[in-house]
C-alpha cells in the first residue's frame, strides 16, 4: 500500500512538472525587442489608450443601424426604414446606412462584415480582454440578417435599397423617411460578380465567427457562401457596368479580385482545396502578382495576398502547400506589400509632413487605416510563426517595425498630427463637430421632411454626436476644414469603421495568433 502511495506521489510530480514545462514552451522569446508573446488566445496587458478607442470606433455601428433597434443605446437614434424590401416580399429592415446618408450599398457594406469578421477572428481575445467583443459581435449580426435576407434564392441577391440621386437630395432624419426606398438586385442575365463575390466573402467569413457560438446560423452563412459564389463565378460582370448609374457612387474597377477574396475565405472556412485551387490555379492573373497595391473596399488584392500568406506562415514544412509556387508568389507579393509600408524601405510610398500614408484625396484615412491593419496582421503572423525578418530590396525589417507603422497611423487619426485632432468623433478632447451625417446634424424631436437643408447649412456644431465616426480625413498638407458641407473631410463611412476597428484591436494587446482561422 506504501509502494503504491508513493508511485502515486511521483506520477502527481511528473504531472505537475510536465504541466510546467507546457507553460513554459507556450512562451515564445523573439529577439527583435518585441519580448514575449503569449500562446494564442492569452492576450498580454491591455493597452488603454486602444481599448478606449475601440469602444469609442464601436459605438458608430448603432448610430448606422437601420430596422427595429433592440437594446438602443443612441439616444437620439429610434426605429427607422421599417418596410425595406417589403416590396419584394423579403424583410430588409436591418443592415446599416453606409454614410451621412440613408442608402444600403450592398458592396460597401459587405466588405465592412467581412472586415469586422477578419477582425475577430483574428483579435477576438483581445477584444473580449477590452470588453469590446460583443459589440463586435453585435454589429456584425445586423448586417449579417440583412444579407442572408437580401439572398431569397441562388442567382437573386438585393445589392441596394433606396435612390441615391433621391436621397442625396434630402436631408432628414432616417426615422422621419417618407420617399420611395426602390430595390437594385442581381440576377443571371443582370449580373455582379463583385458584390456577389463580396458578399461570399463575408459570409464564409462570419461563418468561421459564429462556428462556436451558433453552428446552425454558421452553416447557414456557409451555404450562402459557397452558393453566391457560384453564382458570381458563373455570371461575370461587373455590378457598376450592368447598372452604369451606380458607377457616380461605389464604382468597382474589376469583379477578379472579389472572385479570388471570396475563394481564399471559403478556403479558410471550408478546408476545401479547390477554392485554393482557384485562386492559384487559372485565376491567379486575377492577382495581378508581383505588383503591390493598397487595400480597400474596391481592390481587394493586398488583402487577398496577406489572407493567403497566413496559409504559407503556417503550412506544415514538406506539405504540398508549403510547396505551391503560386502560393509562394502571393506571400512575395504581401511581402512587397509591407515594403512600401515601412517609412524606412526603399520602396516606402509617400507620405505627409506629419506622418500618414496618403493615397487618395477623398477619404483619406481609408488607405492607412487598411494597410495599417494588414501590417499589424503581418507582423503577427511573422511573430507567431517564428518568421522575424522581412526582407525590402535587400533591407531587413522585423515585425516591430511593422507594428510601429500600423501604432504611427492609429496615433496619428487619434491626435498626434500637426491639427491636434482626433479624426475618431468621441474620442479625446477634440475632434470634428459637424460631421456630414443627416441623422447627427437634426435635432432628435424635429420632423424635416426631405428639405431639412437649414441643418445641413448651419454653422452651429451638430446638436448630436456621431460617436465612433471616423471621418474623411486631412488634405495632403495634413490640414481639416470641419465645415457640413467638406464631404471629402468630413463624411464617416461605415466601412471606415469596421477597418479602424480592426487596426485598434490589433492594438489593444500582444499576443500571437492561431495557427487556423477554423
Amino acid at each position: 500500500m506504501a509502494n503504491c502511495v508513493r508511485c502515486c506521489c511521483w506520477l502527481l510530480v511528473l504531472m505537475l512538472m510536465a504541466l510546467a514545462i507546457t507553460a513554459a514552451v507556450v512562451f515564445v522569446r523573439y529577439k527583435n525587442g518585441e519580448g514575449v508573446f503569449p500562446f494564442p488566445g492569452v492576450p498580454g496587458a491591455v493597452d488603454h489608450k486602444y481599448a478606449d478607442a475601440l469602444a469609442v470606433a464601436l459605438q458608430f455601428f448603432q448610430v448606422q443601424k437601420s430596422g427595429k433597434l433592440v437594446n438602443n443605446t443612441i439616444h437620439w437614434r429610434g426605429d427607422s426604414a421599417l418596410d425595406d424590401g417589403k416590396e419584394a416580399g423579403i424583410d430588409l429592415s436591418k443592415g446599416m446606412y453606409d454614410a451621412g446618408d440613408h442608402m444600403k450599398f450592398g458592396f460597401p457594406m459587405a466588405f465592412t462584415a467581412t472586415m469586422l469578421s477578419w477582425s475577430v477572428l483574428e483579435y477576438g481575445d483581445a477584444m473580449r480582454a477590452a470588453d469590446q467583443r460583443d459589440s463586435a459581435i453585435d454589429a456584425l449580426n445586423w448586417i449579417m440578417d440583412y444579407l442572408v435576407n437580401a439572398h431569397p434564392s441562388d442567382d437573386v441577391l438585393y445589392i441596394q435599397v433606396g435612390d441615391p440621386k433621391a436621397d442625396h437630395k434630402c436631408w432628414e432624419r432616417p426615422e422621419k423617411m417618407k420617399e420611395k426606398r426602390p430595390l437594385t438586385k442581381i440576377t443571371p442575365n443582370s449580373p455582379g460578380s463583385d458584390v456577389a463575390a463580396e458578399t461570399a466573402a463575408a459570409m464564409a467569413a462570419a461563418s468561421l465567427v459564429y462556428k462556436t457560438i451558433n453552428k446552425t446560423y454558421s452553416s447557414s452563412l456557409l451555404d450562402h457562401g459557397e452558393r453566391l459564389f457560384a453564382f458570381a463565378d458563373k455570371h461575370r460582370g461587373s455590378y457598376t457596368r450592368t447598372f452604369p448609374e451606380l458607377s457616380a457612387f461605389y464604382n468597382s474597377t474589376t469583379y477578379q479580385d472579389e472572385l479570388l477574396w471570396a475563394a481564399s475565405w471559403l478556403y479558410h472556412a471550408t478546408g476545401n482545396h479547390s477554392y485554393l485551387a482557384y485562386a492559384t490555379g487559372k485565376n491567379k492573373d486575377f492577382a495581378d502578382l508581383g505588383n503591390p497595391r493598397y487595400f480597400s473596399w474596391d481592390d481587394k488584392r493586398a488583402g487577398t495576398e496577406v489572407l493567403l500568406s497566413r496559409v504559407s506562415f503556417f503550412a506544415s514544412q514538406g506539405s504540398d502547400v508549403a510547396q505551391d509556387d503560386v502560393l509562394g508568389m502571393y506571400k512575395q507579393t504581401a511581402d512587397a506589400v509591407m515594403c512600401i509600408l515601412l517609412p524606412d524601405s526603399e520602396t516606402a510610398a509617400f507620405r505627409t509632413e506629419g506622418g500618414l500614408l496618403y493615397v487618395a484625396e477623398w477619404n483619406s484615412l481609408q488607405h492607412p487605416v487598411a494597410s495599417a491593419f494588414l501590417a499589424a496582421v503581418y507582423s503577427d503572423y511573422m511573430q507567431s510563426s517564428g518568421k522575424t525578418e522581412l526582407s525590402c530590396s535587400g533591407q531587413g525589417f522585423s515585425p516591430a517595425d511593422l507594428r510601429k507603422f500600423a501604432k504611427s497611423q492609429a496615433d496619428y487619426l487619434l491626435g498626434s498630427n500637426p491639427m491636434k485632432i482626433s479624426y475618431l468623433v468621441g474620442y479625446g478632447d477634440r475632434y470634428p463637430e459637424k460631421v456630414h451625417h443627416r441623422g447627427a446634424s437634426i435635432p432628435e424631436d424635429v420632423d424635416t421632411g426631405c428639405d431639412g437643408h437649414k441643418w445641413l447649412e448651419t454653422s452651429k456644431p451638430n446638436p448630436n454626436v456621431a460617436t465612433g465616426a471616423l471621418v474623411g480625413g486631412p488634405y495632403k498638407n495634413d490640414s481639416f476644414v470641419d465645415e457640413r458641407d467638406n464631404v471629402m473631410q468630413n463624411e464617416a463611412t461605415t466601412y471606415n469603421s469596421a477597418l479602424v476597428a480592426g487596426l485598434l484591436s490589433a492594438l489593444v494587446s500582444t499576443s500571437s495568433l492561431a495557427r487556423s482561422l477554423s
